[in-house]
């Protein structure tokens, strides 16, 4: 779960920003933030880090609501398509927000405590999905507050990321099983939603905490110099190896969860929620197209926007697409007409007033992932 790059003026900055600078790290707009894209040892460099040991990510420009009151469970469940009632506390989800239409607005976690629900959304969505969340408030028992400007966000993602981390948090990390989160102590600070979340398909923990206290975290877990600081450029090529969706360039308010490869994520039998009538008749009627994942026969690279044909005719443009860094394949995805979204067939996408072949690839790409 992320957003894509959109460009405002001015622009905000996390509480790491010198942190960045200091590293020498490369700093572009993104969501309204001037946030590190790559630093010296570049993108490659990173992913690789993730990949086989650890690396760090500074995400504190992604949204986060907080929601009490008895209609919690509720309110959260009629405004996402999960069944938040499946949550027990300390337990959390993945998720979708909706539109009436039945269509996308945001993508988002759903974290269950005690006392509260966390909500986080993507930064580009953040005075959106506010807003939109906030029009069925009046039908629940419950309180909605933004608190995404308080709140910073670290992601320790790799397959060593939970021994590194361990070293400063005094309970057993082995506590807190594949999306589930704690609220614990982290090198001193209390009160830190340590959460084994992620969005690159390795192990790994997300960490909420105070916007106060962000340096200090980060320059602990790399003091030792075995956690290697990744930017938002490695961040998108992980993900796109596991085929997990980017909101922006794969999923947004003109697609259902239903064709993008996102049904596991609607609860239709839990009762009505915001949407769930498009989507029951989405579902009756068949859908008509659907995200896929593709692999293509040259080294070339499919960007997003980028044409694509299936059976001679042109189906949309490429959603996401990167030269795989651990695959060393071109790879990306694409929505195609539901009869030709199956395994193995074949597609094309035009590079550059040339059709190179590709086919449909089912993801994950990389089916190696510490979180497989």
């Amino acid at each position: 779960m992320a957003d894509s790059t959109t460009i405002g003026t001015p622009l905000k900055r996390t509480p790491l920003y010198d942190v960045h600078s200091e590293l020498g790290a490369k700093l572009v707009p993104f969501a309204g933030y001037e946030m590190p894209v790559q630093y010296p040892t570049g993108i490659t460099a990173e992913h690789k880090a993730v990949r086989e040991k650890a690396g760090l990510f500074d995400v504190s420009h992604m949204g986060e609501f907080i929601v009490r009151g008895k209609q919690m469970v509720e309110f959260v469940n009629y405004v996402t398509t999960n069944d938040v009632g499946a949550l027990k506390a300390g337990q959390a989800q993945y998720s979708t927000i909706l539109n009436e239409r039945g269509t996308i607005e945001d993508d988002c976690l759903v974290y269950r405590a005690e006392d509260h629900i966390l909500m986080v959304v993507n930064a580009s969505n953040i005075e959106k999905d506010f807003a939109h969340i906030s029009k069925n408030l009046s039908n629940f028992d419950a309180t909605l507050e933004n608190v995404s400007d308080n709140t910073s966000l670290l992601a320790l993602q790799g397959p060593k990321a939970a021994e590194f981390l361990q070293r400063h948090v005094e309970f057993p990390l082995d506590a807190i099983k594949y999306y589930e989160f704690a609220i614990g102590t982290v090198a001193d600070i209390p009160n830190i939603y340590i959460a084994r979340t992620g969005y690159t398909g390795e192990d790994g923990f997300e960490l909420y905490l105070p916007n106060e206290h962000a340096v200090k975290i980060w320059k602990i877990l790399t003091s030792r110099g075995d956690v290697t600081p990744a930017g938002l450029g490695c961040r998108d090529s992980l993900r796109l190896e596991m085929g997990m969706a980017l909101y922006g360039s794969d999923i947004d308010d003109t697609v259902t969860p239903l064709e993008a490869n996102l049904a596991w994520l609607v609860k239709l039998k839990k009762g009505e929620f915001v949407g769930s009538d498009a989507l029951k008749k989405q579902k009756e009627a068949g859908v008509k197209k659907k995200l896929i994942g593709f692999t293509l026969g040259e080294r070339a690279f499919p960007r997003h926007g980028y044409p694509v044909f299936v059976n001679g005719a042109p189906s949309g443009d490429v959603k996401s697409g990167t030269m795989s860094p651990t695959l060393n394949i071109p790879i990306g995805t694409a929505y195609v007409p539901s009869d030709w979204a199956s395994e193995g067939t074949p597609i094309e996408v035009e590079i550059r007033g040339k059709r190179v072949i590709g086919k449909v690839e089912k993801m994950p790409f990389y089916k190696n992932g510490s979180r497989l």
